[in-house]
């Protein structure tokens, strides 16, 4: 059995083909801040980001009609519980809609089933998208009425990490309390009680540590004055608190492998910007330490950041007193996605229905 898998991301897209759980291809197309800031929204870089993926296909020489399905990474829709659900015509309006937010990863879905419906008999999936919600109630609640806390986060690896990690140390993942940081182009930093994310923060919109390209939590007194200075539209502020914030705003670009190399050769002021970051990554741990009680059975680092070996120390140096600190360079979502793909094909699992 064939499962494309496909993970459109905030600075990439990761396409794989795997034959049963053996993979068979692999590619992650970088995709630069130009290339990006041609797109006035993310709905709009839909036929970019398709064509592309096409186009590798091709080059690979994989042949579509082999395909057995296809599986997408899941995006900003309705909170759902974890789980495979079937792409259907409510889940594609509500992926159009963007309901909760616009982020690449609305895309996975939709361009997944674009390409199945030109393959006879194959069938496109999501799993475990953005918005899986085990939230406690006591952590919806902001400090004003007219906003809540949601659950947005990058679950589908901090969900596959932590399942990896609890097999390593022969424990099951139901059974542990973990802190799971995922460090991309988004950064989110969840809580894990006994198998469920009870608190995360929302790393799309302006919670928790910057990143490469979003600005995190910034100052509201100063937010609010100017959203109202007359100076920026609503779609300029919103790209300055995600796609133009971070390591874009204060470095010129999102490509965290060149700001390490430049704190390596001995730039100053990346040092301090990536130095900053790492130092906002240990203090949203240190309080999600505080929502797991201080009963944390260990720290977890993943994602495409966690090959900086420079802001793996930092961190490290600031939680490790917390718990023991693993780290999971880059992400198993590919592999997630298509055991999932594959869970789906022979009925190993229920396929949801969005609703």
């Amino acid at each position: 059995m064939k499962v494309l898998v496909i993970n459109p991301g905030s600075t990439s897209t990761k396409i794989a083909v795997f034959e049963n759980e053996k993979e068979i291809f692999l590619k992650n197309i970088k995709h630069s801040t130009e290339d990006i800031s041609r797109f006035k929204k993310i709905s709009d870089q839909y036929h970019f980001r398709k064509d592309i993926i096409l186009e590798e296909l091709k080059q690979a020489n994989i042949d579509l009609d082999s395909i057995d399905c296809v599986i997408g990474r899941g995006g900003l829709i309705k909170p759902i519980r974890s789980g495979v659900y079937l792409v259907n015509e409510e889940l594609k309006k509500d992926l159009k809609k963007g309901i909760l937010g616009e982020h690449a990863s609305n895309l996975g879905g939709l361009i997944a089933d674009d390409i199945s419906r030109s393959i006879p008999g194959t069938k496109a999936y999501i799993a475990d998208p953005v918005v899986v919600d085990e939230f406690q109630d006591v952590a919806r609640i902001s400090g004003h009425p007219l906003f809540e806390r949601i659950s947005i986060f990058h679950a589908l690896n901090q969900k596959a990490i932590a399942r990896t990690h609890s097999r390593t140390i022969n424990r099951n993942y139901e059974d542990l309390n973990l802190i799971v940081v995922h460090l991309g182009g988004g950064i989110s930093v969840g809580a894990h009680k006994k198998g469920k994310v009870i608190d995360v923060n929302q790393a799309l919109d302006g919670e928790g540590p910057f990143s490469p390209e979003r600005s995190g939590t910034l100052p509201v007194g100063a937010l609010a004055k100017l959203c109202f200075s007359g100076k920026y539209t609503l779609p300029e502020i919103k790209k300055i608190i995600t796609g133009n914030g971070g390591f874009v705003a204060y470095l010129g670009t999102n490509d965290a492998y060149e700001i390490e190399m430049r704190v390596k050769n001995g730039d100053e002021k990346a040092k301090l910007i990536q130095d900053a970051m790492s130092y906002q990554i240990a203090k949203e741990i240190g309080a999600m330490s505080t929502v797991l009680k201080g009963k944390v059975d260990g720290i977890l680092l993943t994602g495409g950041l966690a090959r900086n070996p420079l802001l793996v120390e930092y961190v490290s140096e600031m939680v490790s007193f917390i718990a023991p600190v693993s780290v999971y360079p880059g992400e198993d979502e590919m592999r997630a996605l298509a055991l999932n793909g594959l869970m789906a094909l022979k009925d190993e699992i229920e396929i949801l229905e969005y609703k």
